[in-house]
């Protein structure tokens, strides 16, 4: 990185923070510091939803993952509209009559003590995990920039965070996310053009896209009926309703976003916004993913992107035999070359052929590669989807870019990983600590929740340092979720709408379900995004059983 790279990335990150901190530092309620005293717009409530679930994954991951598998990721969107529409609906109106602060107090006014602590505990366990990973995100980025020691940049980011954090509160979340916002897309758009100028010139855009259709990238619907499928329209347009749902209308993280509306209406408009705009945002982003596949036909990428297991490797007793595939790959990549610049490439299907074989051949040396990290290390991850956006970042952008580039990712990470401890904060301080000592005053409980924010960003940096990949950042994210999520929906679904279902019921049920959803996972029979639809319908369908077997033995007393 260059001087002018350094100053884009730190001034840009200097003033968001130091905005958000001085301009929302003083906190004397708990209605200030965890609700922004309600005085949000509909258009900072959209950019705050919007910015919190972009986090630094989202830009680190979805390029790689459209890289590496195309466009199809996006089906896993295709719900989220419609779950936008049901939470304005049936959700937020329950929320603001009762003015709670979480999510979780509306149970016990529904159920019980038990049944909120319960899923008061499931949401602090899943996003806890999760606050770790979209820590450990950024980590990467800079540790690849900078050779530093992960570890040590996992520790410098949550304590710059967690500092942001907790002096801030709600407000400064809110009110820092609008300019995160405005240098994601600044920072996108820019990657973007610069991208699609670097492939040569006779390459018009229509050509573009057919060399993405040659390679699959462009299949974004898939009808495909397997369960075990984790992206199709199927599985986006229920399960990703289904998570959506739940993240959206009973994850703290997003439901403290919106309750910080200045009116009911202002919360339903931010929501919407949201909703209509994720499809074509996360479009977009995929798109800039396939631009970057279609950039490296034309140059010879890395045979493998993570420079930590190439290091490895070639250090290690199979260097020989890395050293022969690369060369290969690269005669390969050669080949390759001269046949896409052919002139007449497009309009002749031998041509095309032979690419599509060469390109296998590439594809079937990048798995030789990756089976000799795992020979050397097992426990080594091989993915190196994660990588991909970044190394185009750092080897192919002009200076100032990659500065802006960096900056974006890193804002992010801010963004999210800011939202998700002043929510795992405001879910300890309300739905634990407050509940069982009500009577100690407005300042106590505002300096309790600053101390439980530094415990959570401790807690995340610790999972953060242990973690590790797994398959990419933006599945592992959302798997974790849906561990979670369908239980803790199925609960609020039957709080809203099926008054006849008592809280122990409930409460047997959710515990019940959430056993069976994580054996579902371990023993792989369906892909994740099913699992909110299961854990849903379990916990309901439990409900009911127990329901109606408690009702029979009381009608026979």
């Amino acid at each position: 990185m260059q001087t002018i790279d350094w100053f884009f990335l730190i001034v840009g990150l200097l003033f968001i923070s130091i905005y958000g901190v001085l301009k929302n530092n003083r906190h004397k309620s708990i209605k200030s510091y965890l609700k922004a005293n309600n005085k949000e717009r509909w258009w900072t409530i959209g950019l705050s939803v919007m910015a919190t679930q972009a986090s630094a994954i989202t830009f680190l991951s979805t390029p790689g993952q459209a890289y590496d598998d195309g466009m199809g990721f996006v089906q896993f969107y295709f719900g989220l509209p419609f779950a936008m529409i049901i939470i304005c609906l049936f959700f937020l109106p329950v929320y603001r009559k009762l003015k709670v602060y979480t999510a979780y107090e509306f149970l016990e006014n529904r159920f019980d003590l038990k049944t909120r602590t319960l899923t008061a505990i499931l949401f602090l366990i899943q996003r806890g995990l999760a606050a770790g990973i979209t820590i450990y995100a950024p980590a990467i980025i800079l540790s690849v920039v900078l050779g530093w020691n992960i570890k040590i940049l996992v520790i410098v980011i949550g304590i710059v965070v967690i500092f942001y954090t907790l002096f801030g509160g709600t407000s400064a979340v809110n009110v820092t996310q609008k300019q995160q916002m405005l240098i994601i897309i600044i920072g996108l758009i820019s990657a973007f053009i610069i991208a699609l100028n670097r492939i040569p010139e006779n390459i018009d855009f229509s050509d573009m896209l057919k060399l993405a259709g040659y390679n699959e990238k462009l299949n974004i619907l898939n009808f495909d009926l397997d369960i075990k499928s984790r992206y199709t329209f199927w599985s986006g347009i229920t399960g990703g309703l289904f998570l959506a749902l739940s993240y959206f209308g009973t994850d703290q993280s997003q439901v403290q976003r919106y309750l910080t509306g200045k009116s009911l209406k202002e919360s339903q408009v931010g929501l919407l916004m949201n909703g209509f705009l994720k499809v074509p945002f996360q479009f977009f982003i995929l798109l800039l993913g396939v631009t970057v596949f279609i950039f490296y036909q034309y140059e010879t990428p890395p045979i493998h992107f993570n420079p930590k297991n190439v290091n490895e490797i070639k250090n290690s007793i199979y260097a020989d035999d890395y050293l022969i595939v690369e060369k290969e790959y690269k005669i390969i990549q050669k080949k390759k070359h001269e046949i896409l610049l052919r002139s007449d490439f497009f309009d002749n299907i031998n041509l095309k052929d032979k690419y599509l074989k060469l390109e296998k051949k590439n594809n079937q040396q990048r798995k030789i590669v990756k089976e000799l990290i795992l020979k050397n290390d097992s426990n080594t991850s091989i993915n190196d989807k994660d990588y991909v956006f970044i190394t185009f970042i750092t080897n192919q952008l002009p200076n100032g870019i990659i500065g802006l580039l960096i900056a974006v990712i890193l804002a992010a990470a801010m963004s999210s990983t800011a939202s998700e401890l002043n929510a795992l904060s405001a879910t300890t301080l309300v739905d634990l600590y407050k509940r069982h000592k009500p009577n100690h005053t407005e300042i106590h409980y505002v300096n309790m929740a600053k101390l439980f924010t530094l415990l959570w960003g401790i807690i995340a940096i610790i999972f953060a340092i242990s973690g590790n990949l797994f398959e990419n950042l933006i599945q592992l994210v959302n798997i974790i979720g849906s561990l979670f999520y369908g239980t803790i929906l199925g609960i609020f679904l039957i709080a809203i709408f099926i008054k006849k279902i008592e809280n122990n019921p409930v409460f047997i049920a959710a515990i019940i379900s959430e056993i069976i959803v994580i054996i579902f996972y371990f023993l792989n029979l369906f892909g994740y995004l099913w699992l909110n639809v299961i854990g849903t319908f379990l916990t309901i369908t439990i409900s009911f059983i127990i329901q109606k077997i408690l009702s029979l033995n009381m009608a026979k007393s």
